[in-house]
């Protein structure tokens, strides 16, 4: 097989040993990549990549979660969720209430302040999503999504 652009990035000499071998460390390196921009854009912001992640999806939901279901749709798991939304809190971007109905359920909640700060980071971040992966065509990117949501199907029995 012809040395690829990964074996040259990494100034490995030897050919992978194989296929599958090479795309998961292109796969790894890629992911690597991009979630050092994007945390570095974050960092702009005072927030980090989990974080972003929480208020996006409390503002996408427009209601208070339970923190476990927070932590469920999370795209990359966190070890202690009560500590993110500790900083999260006392950054005042969510409020969070115990529940009166089963008092060990606390829901989280996006704030004004939080929201603001989402409508602050909207654009830009739109705008750093074209430069990482905007050069591919729409029949690539779908491609792209359909590959790695079969590729995450050999893990999924994990979750």
């Amino acid at each position: 097989m012809a040395r690829g652009r990964l074996q040259k990035e990494i100034k490995k000499r030897h050919a992978f040993e194989s296929v599958e071998q090479e795309a998961m460390l292109n796969l790894l390196r890629t992911s690597d990549r991009f979630q050092t921009s994007l945390t570095r854009l974050f960092r702009k912001y005072g927030l980090t990549s989990s974080q972003y992640n929480v208020l996006r999806i409390l503002r996408g939901e427009g209601k208070p979660l339970p923190c476990l279901e927070i932590a469920d749709r999370l795209i990359a798991e966190v070890p202690g969720i009560t500590g993110l939304l500790d900083r999260l809190e006392a950054a005042s971007l969510i409020s969070r209430e115990r529940s009166s109905a089963d008092r060990r359920v606390v829901f989280a909640a996006i704030t004004s302040e939080g929201t603001e700060l989402l409508g602050r980071l909207d654009q830009p971040l739109e705008a750093h999503h074209r430069r990482l992966i905007g050069h591919l065509t729409r029949a690539e990117l779908a491609e792209l999504i359909r590959l790695l949501e079969k590729a995450r199907e050999s893990v999924a029995h994990d979750a």
